[in-house]
């Protein structure tokens, strides 16, 4: 009898000899690298320019074209420090890490147990209150403005960082119960049914089972709040004075009708990106994991 040949994709693998072949790599997967590193590149141009226009004496980085080899100055930083001029930024990145971090920590504690409720017990139509939750973010800030300013100021909370702490923690709550939703939509429910068997209440299962497996997604999910609340401007700008400023305010402050500035913006606005970059950079390695979490099966 005849022995039957190899066919369809099995014969294209091996050598007329019979020996296999070593697969090739597609060359869509070489295409999608070189994209990805050219729009990495187009996304690190502008910051990279931007640092260095900060290290630029004024009239260096006023000219056009501007000047890639003009000398290295610190005088942007020094004016950003109040160094000879009697500025203080220190109030308010204070302002800015205690909302932002104080916010995101209230979010996680309020969204957590929602997105658990939403993911684990039977709950009818969650879909449509996830929508609902995602919804709210539709409506543009500047549209609710004049209503929170009222109440800000019949209530005595102008220019008063806990009032910033309540908008930032009602402004990334429905994100954050969105994105913790998809991650513990991912833990096994068998896990949870054994804790329950354990005699594990509901605070217990959360502490002890689910937030080490959902870790990357927690990590994830308050870094993205971390940044929308530390990056947030019209609020406060609108409802803060002196004492509640926040570091994009101050950053603001920069930015005059007469004179050079480009390098002291450019100076202030490294720096205030610089607590942002450090939590990023230390953890990315969670927040790659969070944000691909549940995307293969």
């Amino acid at each position: 009898m005849s022995s039957v040949t190899d066919v369809g994709p099995v014969a294209a693998t091996r050598t007329p000899e019979g020996e296999p072949r070593a697969p090739r790599k597609p060359r869509s997967g070489a295409l999608l690298g070189v994209l990805a590193w050219l729009i990495g590149i187009l996304f690190v141009v502008p910051v990279l320019w931007m640092v260095l226009t900060s290290f630029h004496s004024e009239e260096d980085a006023a000219t056009n074209p501007p000047s890639l080899f003009a000398p290295l100055t610190l005088e942007g930083y020094r004016s950003f420090f109040g160094i000879g001029t009697g500025a203080n930024p220190w109030p308010s990145l204070a302002n800015s890490l205690t909302a932002s971090v104080v916010s995101t920590v209230i979010v996680l504690l309020l969204a957590i147990p929602a997105a658990y409720a939403l993911s684990i017990r039977p709950v009818r139509k969650w879909t449509d209150v996830l929508f609902f939750f995602l919804s709210t973010r539709m409506l543009p800030v500047v549209a609710g403005l004049l209503p929170i300013y009222l109440f800000a100021q019949v209530s005595g909370l102008l220019d008063n960082i806990w009032l910033l702490i309540v908008l930032y923690t009602a402004m990334n709550l429905p994100i954050a119960v969105w994105m913790m939703r998809s991650f513990l939509a991912e833990v096994p429910v068998e896990i949870l049914e054994a804790a329950s068997m354990d005699g594990a209440g509901l605070l217990l299962t959360l502490r002890r089972v689910v937030a080490p497996i959902v870790l990357p997604g927690i990590a994830a999910t308050s870094l993205i709040c971390f940044i929308f609340s530390w990056n947030e401007l019209l609020l406060a700008r609108t409802l803060t004075g002196t004492v509640a400023q926040t570091a994009p305010v101050y950053l603001t402050g920069f930015v005059t009708s007469q004179g050079l500035f480009l390098a002291q913006v450019c100076a202030a606005a490294f720096v205030v990106s610089l607590p942002v970059l450090i939590a990023g950079f230390a953890a990315q390695d969670k927040l790659v994991q969070g944000l691909s979490l549940g995307a293969v099966k």
